[in-house]
């Protein structure tokens, strides 16, 4: 077939295909353990699967309304009562979405126009970047600070500007498993007041927090609960991330501008697993234990790369660990990664990929939503390096 003319102009000429699956690909390639894409390699319950299997069999299977099955959206709206000590109206401020991905993008897309800046915080989720990009905004990205990647909201005061829209934020943070304390989301509060600045707040690690840590959403902040869109993920929370189901929730004047992106690019998520959602989150214990859960799985992880020549700060959040090869090698992130891939049979992702420019601080990003036998035999391969 003939091909279209080469003068077709790229909206995103300088963006490749997502590290996540370029570093997956490789992975199955060299029949490497994947620990660089973010997902569990254990079963999700089993009595969540046979409620998806239920409904399906009873006849869930077509379209569910736009902003999500009403019984699932109310389900959020409790949760987020009990969590966060917030109200949402279920009807009119939250809204069921593809996954979180999703949410970002609908989010971006309902309120970033051409010229609008968009502060993000780097190392950044590789999503955030793009979406701005194709929606004619601006990113100002501003780097954390290290070892603890931590803001610095002066830098950030000195950014904005009149032509600043929106202020993207994560916490737990991916790639590099850092939390935002009360003292941050304060200076966030008192940035933002008295403009008309948007916070757009990934949360998908919510339940996933260590040391007993609290979670600080934007939720727990009516002065930034007023002008923020939280984005949240089931696959996250129940190791079900192929089922691509998330939510958003946001006061209703932001929720209907979101609603009118949302429609045009999914219509509406799943049915039959927003059908089991509802009734699975009936029990608040499905995700309360999860901070535990995952801190048992990264303190396994880290004692069993303790004699290794990696060396690390444990994670605050997510499923994600940082690992510093400083000690190893000069490589660049990406080439050391490569090379881990190909000569030792582990994968993981270059923080590098989470920057709009190179960035290299000798830093690659692990998953441990592992079983414990694959953590075993991932650090058994990096502790020989």
């Amino acid at each position: 077939m003939p091909l279209f003319p080469d003068s077709i102009s790229s909206k995103l000429p300088n963006t490749g295909t997502s590290i996540f699956a370029v570093m997956t690909q490789l992975a199955r390639e060299h029949d490497a353990i994947n620990l660089s894409q973010g997902f569990p390699d254990f079963e999700v319950s089993p009595v969540l699967i046979e409620l998806v299997a239920k409904h399906m069999r009873a006849g869930h299977n077509q379209y569910a309304p736009m902003p999500g099955l009403p019984a699932l959206r109310e389900a959020i709206a409790e949760k987020t009562l009990s969590l966060y000590d917030a109200e949402y109206d279920p009807e009119l401020e939250i809204t069921v979405t593809a996954g979180a991905t999703q949410a970002i993008y609908a989010a971006i897309s309902a309120f970033v126009r051409d010229e609008d800046e968009v502060i993000i915080f780097e190392p950044a989720y590789d999503s955030y970047i793009p979406a701005v990009k194709l929606n004619g905004g601006v990113p100002i990205t501003c780097k954390l600070k290290g070892p603890d990647f931590h803001i610095d909201w002066d830098e950030v005061r000195r950014l904005v500007s009149s032509r600043t829209k929106m202020i993207i934020i994560n916490s737990p943070h991916n790639p590099t498993g850092s939390i935002l304390k009360k003292e941050d989301l304060l200076q966030l509060e008192k940035l933002v007041s008295n403009t008309g600045i948007l916070i757009l707040s990934d949360e998908v690690y919510e339940h996933i927090i260590f040391e007993g840590e609290q979670h600080e959403s934007v939720c727990r902040y009516p002065g930034l609960a007023q002008r923020s869109l939280v984005t949240c993920s089931f696959g996250k929370t129940f190791h079900a991330t192929g089922w691509k189901t998330g939510y958003c929730v946001a006061p209703s004047n932001l929720m209907k501008e979101f609603r009118k992106t949302h429609q045009f690019m999914v219509f509406c998520s799943n049915t039959p697993v927003q059908h089991a959602l509802a009734e699975y989150l009936q029990k608040p214990d499905h995700y309360k234990g999860l901070g535990p859960f995952y801190q048992t799985k990264r303190d396994f992880f880290l004692k069993a790369v303790e004699a290794s020549r990696f060396t690390f700060t444990p994670a605050a959040g997510t499923y994600f660990q940082l690992l510093s090869y400083k000690n190893i090698s000069d490589d660049d992130e990406m080439a050391f990664a490569q090379r881990l891939t190909q000569e030792h049979k582990i994968a993981a992702v270059p923080t590098s990929s989470f920057y709009n420019n190179l960035h290299n601080n000798y830093l690659l990003r692990f998953c441990f939503a592992k079983s414990e036998q694959t953590l075993k035999k991932a650090a058994d391969i990096l502790c020989s390096i």
